[in-house]
């Protein structure tokens, strides 16, 4: 299950569970949509992947036991270590190459 990290992790900007501005790699590290088209040019800067539109979780449970009543997002923050000249030349590094093949 997706933690929901409420955090952008490159530029700390708030992401509630239900921002539709908020992108995920297969890691789960989270960024705001600025960053993503900004900085980051659609690239994780911690493993190399691709960034997707993080999905909403329901507020309400339409199936017992689900939605954010049960499942809550969390509310441990996340900030990244790498410095802004770390991430571009990582990015600029790999982000040509297809997410398919990275």
């Amino acid at each position: 299950m997706l933690i929901l990290k409420p955090n952008c992790e490159c530029c700390n900007a708030s992401l509630p569970a239900n921002s539709s501005k908020a992108y995920i790699c297969t890691y789960e590290c989270t960024f705001c949509e600025d960053c993503l088209k900004g900085i980051l040019q659609g690239v994780c800067p911690n493993c190399g992947g691709d960034l997707q539109q993080r999905p909403i979780r329901p507020v309400k449970a339409y199936r017992p036991g689900l939605g954010l009543r049960h499942h809550s997002a969390s509310k441990k923050k996340v900030v990244g270590q790498l410095s802004e000249q770390e991430i571009t030349t990582f990015v600029d590094t790999i982000k040509h190459i297809p997410a398919h093949q990275r």
